[in-house]
């Protein structure tokens, strides 16, 4: 791209709201990013246009799912006006950039009270009007992800509007959202998990999340604290994300199992008493290597032995989705206990969930 172009690009996307309610007027923003059929203003929510810079990239950037196209804002002038030389194209763009825009209106907000950070009474309320997540999108969301038997132990729900909001100078949005309980070691919910959604199905770019900047937030005290399936005896199996840990219970249904949510939140579980055997499911990363040394470390302090499950990809639901589940229920009886294969592996047992 030329010196020029990148000016101009630079410039629209310091504006990159504007441009795209002025040329993509039949889409409509869905948190840091403007969402439309495609590139051409055709109505639907395919394609996404990133408002503000993140880490994910700059502002500007669009990608459409159907597709696979991608590109910045010039390339929106130039489909949407159907420009062909880039002369053309820049000209329009310097045109939009000297147009006067609308004066922001200013809202007074009520005052509300707000619960303090780490507060546990939002999230049990939040948990609380949940419903469950048969027939819901929650549902929808993990069978894409391979997870056609969801052995979540009550631990998983759904919310039709959940609350959204990308940061204090934005308004709040709202999003179908999978909840999931965080509690301690008796059982108590200390926090909230969300996962927006996609209420219009699933796509290979976010993988049915919403097109919001910050699809997952969690919500309470999560130090020690953990997603749980199903009661821990003497054996557990822990890791980081709820999918990674939901794949496994797919194959391994009767075994209880937690999710921390994140590598550091893993590495500081809190470990429940009587537990002899500690599976670790390992996130093939820098993250997931130095969360096995640490949790190991500190399980066989307790004298209770760790045992790591390397997944062959990333993760275990990445296994889970490119490989199938008696590929995965091949792999895990080569990694597990002999006497925990008979216990907990059966190749056609369901379990409700």
């Amino acid at each position: 791209m030329s010196p020029a172009a990148c000016e101009l690009a630079r410039r629209l996307a310091r504006e990159a709201e504007a441009v795209c309610r002025y040329y993509l007027s039949n889409g409509k923003r869905a948190g840091r990013y403007w969402v439309v059929g495609d590139v051409r203003n055709t109505p639907g929510r395919s394609m996404f246009v990133r408002l503000r810079e993140s880490p994910k990239g700059p502002a500007g950037k669009w990608t459409d799912a159907a597709t696979g196209e991608h590109g910045d804002l010039l390339d929106i002038i130039r489909e949407c006006r159907g420009l062909r030389d880039f002369s053309e194209v820049a000209e329009e763009a310097r045109r939009f950039l000297k147009l006067p825009r609308p004066e922001p209106q200013l809202v007074s907000k009520p005052v509300r009270s707000v619960a303090p950070a780490g507060s546990q009474e939002p999230a049990r309320r939040l948990f609380a009007i949940s419903g469950p997540i048969e027939g819901t999108c929650v549902e929808t969301y993990l069978q894409h992800r391979g997870i056609t038997r969801i052995h979540h132990g009550g631990s998983l729900r759904f919310h039709p509007r959940c609350y959204y909001r990308p940061d204090e100078h934005l308004p709040t949005e709202t999003w179908p959202a999978m909840i999931a309980r965080v509690t301690d070691l008796d059982g108590r919910i200390t926090g909230a998990h969300r996962t927006w959604l996609d209420p219009d199905g699933f796509d290979r770019i976010r993988l049915g999340k919403a097109p919001i900047d910050t699809p997952r937030r969690a919500m309470g005290d999560l130090l020690g604290n953990a997603v749980r399936f199903g009661v821990v005896d003497d054996v557990l199996a822990a890791g980081e994300g709820i999918e990674t840990m939901l794949s496994l219970r797919y194959v391994l249904p009767t075994m209880p199992m937690a999710a921390a949510l994140s590598a550091n939140h893993l590495s500081a579980m809190l470990l429940p008493s009587g537990l002899r055997r500690l599976y670790i499911a390992h996130d093939a990363d820098a993250a997931g290597d130095a969360v096995q040394a640490t949790l190991t470390q500190r399980a066989e302090d307790a004298g209770v032995e760790t045992i790591t499950l390397s997944p062959r990809l990333r993760d275990f639901n990445e296994d889970l989705h490119i490989f199938g589940i008696e590929a995965l229920r091949a792999e895990l009886r080569l990694q597990l206990v002999p006497e925990d294969v008979a216990r907990f592996l059966h190749s056609s047992t369901v379990v409700a969930v």
